[in-house]
């Protein structure tokens, strides 16, 4: 299967040679768009949904940081000239993989591009053994509950309460009081999912449950559900199920009367 990347990065010199010398090919990577400041990478990322986004800190109109917060972005390598530490931190809480000093060595930059693509396949068999549980207990996507464990039974319940809001691991572990990689891996111990996987599970069942409602439409519900866009929600929903929204609820005989918006 090939992954899709977006590259943004405002020096069209680096730009270039990047394009031209990673063998996104052999990664098993199609390179769908390249943009030259934080504004069209902005509208490139909602428009293409990539899988991995690769983009430089400081670009013209808007920072990569800035640009990542406002997509529907799951997967992010940055690169950047700059090693300043809260550039770091704010990279860390958008939930980037790597963190790649210019000038950037293109063997580097491929060898985490693999690690990254382990990582999403990692991700993938997470959510097919979902799937798997889905269909064998009869349930849309059965997700552990009352842990034993009260940091982690507390993050649940902070989900619960604020799934349609666009809350993720930062915000979580501020409630909580707690670092956000202390409460990230203690979540995926306990539960066996990460926080961001839990979440989007979450969501996609309340989402469900509102497509029982015929005067609902897809982009109502996703909106509804916490997911930025309906696209988003379609990708994530199909991640964890198989089947697109509309699919599902073909299926389901309760589709809305006017369309699906």
């Amino acid at each position: 299967m090939n992954y899709t990347v977006v590259f943004v990065e405002d020096e069209q010199i680096v730009r270039e040679e990047i394009v031209a010398s990673v063998r996104w090919e052999l990664l098993g990577l199609s390179l769908v768009g390249t943009a030259a400041d934080g504004l069209e990478g902005e509208e490139m990322i909602k428009a293409l949904e990539p899988d991995i986004v690769i983009t430089d800190i400081r670009l013209p109109a808007q920072s990569g940081l800035e640009m990542l917060a406002k997509c529907p972005v799951n997967h992010a390598i940055i690169l950047t000239g700059h090693t300043d530490f809260s550039y770091m931190k704010q990279a860390i809480r958008l939930g980037v993989f790597d963190y790649l000093l210019k000038p950037v060595d293109d063997e580097e930059l491929e060898e985490t591009l693999s690690l990254l693509i382990k990582k999403i396949q990692e991700e993938e068999r997470d959510y097919e053994t979902l799937r798997t549980k889905a269909s064998t207990k009869g349930e849309l996507i059965p997700l552990p509950k009352n842990m034993g464990n009260h940091v982690v039974d507390a993050t649940i319940g902070y989900i619960g309460a604020n799934y349609a809001s666009p809350v993720g691991l930062q915000e979580a572990a501020a409630y909580l009081e707690l670092s956000e990689s202390h409460l990230s891996r203690l979540f995926k111990e306990v539960t066996g999912l990460n926080f961001l996987q839990y979440l989007n599970a979450w969501r996609v069942n309340k989402s469900v449950d509102l497509m029982a409602d015929p005067k609902r439409n897809i982009a109502e519900i996703a909106l509804a559900c916490g997911f930025p866009t309906p696209g988003y929600f379609a990708k994530i929903f199909k991640r964890f199920t198989g089947k697109t929204p509309s699919q599902f609820r073909d299926e389901q005989g309760s589709s809305p009367e006017e369309g699906e918006g």
